[in-house]
């Protein structure tokens, strides 16, 4: 039975047109409350505030989970109680007051302490320190296009348009314009890898830019393991550092991406444009921006690497 409804769950959550990797992750953190409910002999629609807090408590004293993966958990709870009282299976979610209160300082707790923006000199150092064809394709594009890790696992190489030198994203709840652009520099590494993809014969058809040594799809958690590895070996990561300042991650492009745009003078419209931010005001939503003054700004401020 309680299969049965984390299915039902899935598939509201591909309705509403949640990410794969969102989907993924709920999957695996209700899979875990499963297997503790199951151990307590309580199902999921006789959870309430005692038993969440003897969950909590799970994560923190016997998985010894971080503060940000219980937040995790804890949202994906939130999601899936508002999907029984959706179903009339609960009269209310038993999630939001436990989070409320063991969980409400989790945001503060976060940023507390700042990304440093490194130079461009140390970004060139990184890319030119990867010899793998494929992970220096991976880092320089998300250098040059300030993508999400998630964006980039899912970009087909029929999606790159070389004429612009552009690439049309996939649909993504979080973003609202489609098409970043890349630099001559970017498009020859990407040229360099794309080559060594074909010569390798193990995609089996697949259409994915980015392949692994067995031909599928590459992971979020290979990107993350090898972006990191290169960045502690030229001194930009201290995977041993708790403080945000002193690692670093895919995610961080996004953010050196957009620091030295604006740095190098682009308009805060263009860059948020180009980062495909939400349209929340009716200026973002009617202000449209045109296509070939976006590239011919963002060539003339994306900084140069030497590649």
């Amino acid at each position: 039975m309680a299969e049965k409804i984390i299915k039902g769950f899935l598939r509201d959550c591909q309705l509403r047109d949640l990410t794969p990797m969102t989907i993924v992750n709920y999957q695996s953190n209700l899979r875990i409350f499963s297997s503790f409910l199951k151990s307590k002999h309580v199902r999921f629609v006789d959870v309430d505030y005692e038993i969440l807090r003897d969950f909590l408590g799970y994560l923190k004293n016997d998985r010894h989970d971080s503060i940000k993966r219980i937040s995790n958990y804890f949202s994906a709870l939130s999601s899936f109680y508002d999907y029984l009282v959706l179903e009339g299976m609960m009269t209310g979610n038993p999630v939001p007051p436990v989070r409320k209160r063991y969980l409400r300082r989790y945001k503060k707790i976060a940023v507390q302490g700042t990304r440093r923006a490194i130079s461009v000199e140390d970004m060139s150092l990184l890319i030119h320190s990867i010899l793998d064809p494929k992970y220096k394709a991976v880092a320089i594009l998300f250098a040059k296009t300030g993508v999400r890790r998630g964006e980039l696992l899912r970009i087909d190489v029929d999606d790159i348009e070389w004429k612009d030198l552009s690439i049309t994203l996939k649909p993504c709840a979080k973003r609202s314009n489609r098409k970043v652009f890349f630099d001559d520099e970017c498009a020859r590494v990407l040229r360099r890898w794309i080559e060594r993809r074909n010569s390798l014969g193990i995609d089996d058809g697949n259409p994915a830019l980015f392949i692994s040594k067995k031909g599928t799809r590459l992971e979020r958690s290979q990107i993350t393991k090898k972006i990191n590895m290169y960045a502690a070996r030229v001194g930009i990561h201290n995977p041993r550092s708790k403080r945000l300042e002193d690692r670093f991650s895919p995610h961080y492009f996004r953010h050196w991406y957009t620091t030295w745009l604006l740095r190098n003078g682009m308009p805060r419209e263009y860059v948020k444009e180009l980062r495909g931010d939400s349209r929340k005001d009716a200026i973002d939503i009617y202000n449209h921006i045109d296509n070939e003054d976006l590239r011919i700004q963002y060539l003339s401020a994306i900084p140069k690497l030497g590649l």
